[in-house]
């Protein structure tokens, strides 16, 4: 099981030849087991950022989502009171960005490594991460 910071769900849709090897390899061994973790403040930041044309696809919201959610057997974790918890009590290390504290703890809660290029969640010992 991993779980998926919102530029991999991006890049996976859209530019996958920016995915790396080992990233690559994680989503697609995940994807045959259905074991795809979603944190459902990446559909809220994939939203934004195509309102604010910051990511400009030739569809809508809604059926960019469908397409990508028909692609991948992906599971749609919600923030329960025990990432919401841990998101805000996390260390400092974690930026400040309550979507990145959120996919955060929803990784370490659902025990389910973090898929990113981000240099600061990789860097972190708070969170086990692939990339």
């Amino acid at each position: 099981m991993i779980t998926l910071d919102t530029h991999i769900i991006i890049w996976d849709a859209l530019q996958p030849e920016k995915l790396s090897p080992k990233a690559r390899k994680a989503i697609d061994r995940a994807n045959e087991m259905g074991e795809i973790v979603i944190a459902d403040i990446s559909l809220w930041e994939i939203a934004m950022l195509m309102a604010k044309k910051r990511l400009n696809i030739d569809t809508t919201y809604i059926e960019f989502i469908s397409l990508v959610r028909a692609a991948n057997h992906y599971v749609f974790e919600s923030i329960t009171p025990e990432i919401a918890d841990l998101s805000i009590s996390l260390h400092s290390e974690i930026n400040l960005d309550p979507a990145d504290r959120l996919i955060c703890a929803t990784s370490i809660v659902r025990v389910a490594p973090l898929v990113t290029a981000d240099s600061n969640l990789r860097a972190s010992k708070l969170v086990k991460t692939i990339w």
